[in-house]
């Protein structure tokens, strides 16, 4: 190998040792949403923040994750939506060759059978008829930081009580992070137990952004 590859595949080498440990990857499906400090992070992924940091230092030095400072807190981004595509890459290769994705999944997720699904062009087609509710139910500074446009905020927390704010009559479709989160795997579960009618987007928010989907930001 001359030395021009060898100094280029060094440098590609980097981000692959930067993702690969599952914490980094859990830290960027987290980032994925908004941006948070490291305290936020550690809590999100089960970690405490001195290993949270050393992991965030690892994307930082492949210039996977980039920072403000905000007063005495240091927030971290991603940095930007190439780094989103390169998960999603990763996911996607690791769908279609690992047979162990489905074993997690039908073990974990055996509910989503008998849930109905929509996937991002039926959403659409949805949405300009004005035949939907869609419904965020992640937490609400993710919210803010940026959803479907039109789509309204009720975190899973205070789904119960706040079913009076949603039609019975209208279809609603619930979304959340991405196509593993449970989140509206739960709200799904709920409303139907409640009589309204509804299903789960099969994707997030990052994969809704990446195809180029309108989003909004703010309350």
């Amino acid at each position: 190998m001359n030395t021009l590859k060898s100094e280029l595949f060094e440098q590609f080498a980097r981000v692959g040792r930067a993702v690969s440990a599952p914490l980094r990857l859990a830290i960027l499906d987290v980032l994925a949403q908004s941006e948070r400090t490291v305290e936020e992070i550690a809590r999100e992924i089960g970690a405490s923040v001195a290993n949270a940091s050393q992991h965030l230092q690892q994307l930082r030095a492949a210039r996977l994750v980039e920072t403000r400072r905000d007063g005495l807190f240091i927030h971290y981004r991603v940095a930007d939506d190439s780094v989103l595509r390169l998960c999603q890459a990763i996911r996607e290769v690791a769908e279609g060759r690992l047979a162990e994705i489905d074993q997690v999944v039908r073990t974990y997720l055996s509910d989503r059978e008998t849930m109905e699904t929509v996937d991002t062009e039926q959403l659409l087609r949805l949405i300009h008829d004005e035949d939907v509710l869609v419904l965020d139910v992640r937490p609400t500074d993710e919210f803010a930081a940026g959803h479907i446009r039109s789509a309204r905020s009720i975190p899973l927390t205070e789904l119960e009580k706040r079913l009076r704010e949603l039609p019975k009559r209208r279809q609603i479709v619930a979304y959340c992070r991405g196509p593993y989160c449970v989140l509206s795997d739960d709200a799904v579960s709920l409303l139907r137990k409640k009589g309204f009618r509804v299903a789960r987007l099969n994707v997030g928010l990052p994969e809704w952004k990446l195809l180029g989907f309108p989003i909004e930001t703010g309350t």
